[in-house]
């Protein structure tokens, strides 16, 4: 009797530490990935060659406009923080990091548009929009 009392404890234990993985670990890799990009970014200069990217290109300044008077409270997130945090969970670190690279490395029209196919599948309309608000956001601010 004893041991089935321990085996269930351990059973109850083991199942704390999963759920806890399940709903803190995206939070803690999406904090980490987060941080790493924006130094990233800030320190590189890359942040600008984006933005001046984006006002060469009529197609993007159109696409992101599209945020530019929509209220945000109504979105599923709000910040860059909580938009990072869905995207490493609806994609994963590794997809992002690729895109992030490609980013880098300068794109075709047809990689822009694998990109965007790529956020159109796996996301919401709502957030697609909260997207584009933020985009909006953080360049015309």
């Amino acid at each position: 009797m004893r041991i089935i009392k321990v085996l269930f404890g351990i059973i109850i234990f083991l199942g704390i530490i999963v759920v806890g993985a399940y709903y803190f670990g995206p939070k803690l890799v999406a904090d980490q990935v987060m941080e790493k990009i924006s130094l990233e970014l800030q320190g590189s200069g890359e942040l600008e060659m984006i933005k001046n990217e984006i006002e060469n290109d009529p197609e993007l300044q159109e696409f992101i406009a599209e945020g530019k008077d929509v209220d945000s409270s109504k979105l599923p997130f709000q910040t860059k923080e909580e938009a990072t945090r869905a995207l490493v969970t609806k994609f994963g670190i590794s997809e992002i990091q690729e895109i992030q690279l490609k980013a880098q490395n300068g794109m075709t029209v047809e990689e822009k548009q694998e990109i965007f196919n790529k956020l159109e599948s796996n996301l919401t309309e709502e957030e697609m929009l909260a997207l584009k608000v933020l985009a909006y956001k953080e360049l015309f601010k």
